[in-house]
């Protein structure tokens, strides 16, 4: 459908979420992704469509993608996403996806992200704060250098369990520092043997981690991934 560019807000070191208006309201559920369509002159080859999760709640007027910009090696789509104008008419495709909420609140949830695949989680928490609505979630966020923590403010405030984890630490980070590795997954696991894990971030990152949890007895349908294409492991 067509959409209005509005506006768009730095979220983090080279993040930013984009703001669109669709032509009529966008219905989907938090976790969901649309693809991006942004025709422009002499595309490279990564083409002029990309997919993206939507970062915004349904309870939002607004729909938007949030996405990372790199420096050295972006893309003519990145910079045509940087370069956007209010007003500015672009396509989104209608939403789908299950990387979504289990109907049934009671399930514990344990959310492994890494990088930019922690835009799904700040859609769901976005709508559960929306809605009131309680889960038990546990969430691990893992990033290369502490600027490149996405939403935290939100995490932080938000009635769950946040755990950020930086690779490379200033030395003034206090927090957790070193890999998001299935070995941080598991000991936040617990006891909770029950729990969906949902595993968000760069291709290779997410194969990898089911490949290992499965190895530690973890049952496939305990797994929900989400794939995020062109995005280096953290």
């Amino acid at each position: 459908m067509k959409a209005t560019f509005d506006h768009a807000e730095d979220i983090a070191a080279n993040i930013k979420t984009f703001w669109f208006k669709p032509e009529k309201p966008m219905r989907y559920v938090a976790g969901q992704f649309t693809e991006l369509f942004l025709p422009h002159d002499n595309p490279d080859n990564r083409g002029q469509r990309h997919w993206f999760t939507i970062s915004s709640s349904p309870s939002q007027e607004l729909v938007s993608i949030t996405s990372k910009f790199a420096l050295e090696r972006s893309s003519t789509f990145k910079q045509v996403l940087w370069s956007l104008q209010p007003g500015d008419e672009v396509q989104l495709a209608d939403p789908m996806g299950d990387f979504v909420l289990p109907i049934n609140p009671k399930i514990p949830l344990l959310f492994a992200t890494s990088g930019i695949g922690v835009t799904p989680v700040h859609s769901m928490v976005e709508q559960l704060q929306a809605t009131s609505q309680k889960r038990d979630i546990t969430l691990l966020y893992g990033v290369r250098h502490a600027q490149d923590l996405a939403f935290k403010d939100l995490f932080e405030s938000a009635d769950i369990s946040f755990t950020p984890i930086v690779k490379q630490p200033d030395a003034d980070w206090t927090g957790e520092t070193g890999a998001l590795d299935t070995a941080r997954i598991l000991t936040a696991l617990g006891n909770k043997k029950d729990s969906l894990i949902f595993l968000s971030g760069p291709e290779f990152w997410v194969e990898k981690t089911v490949a290992e949890l499965t190895a530690a007895g973890i049952p496939t349908e305990q797994l929900i991934t989400d794939y995020f294409h062109g995005y280096n492991q953290v």
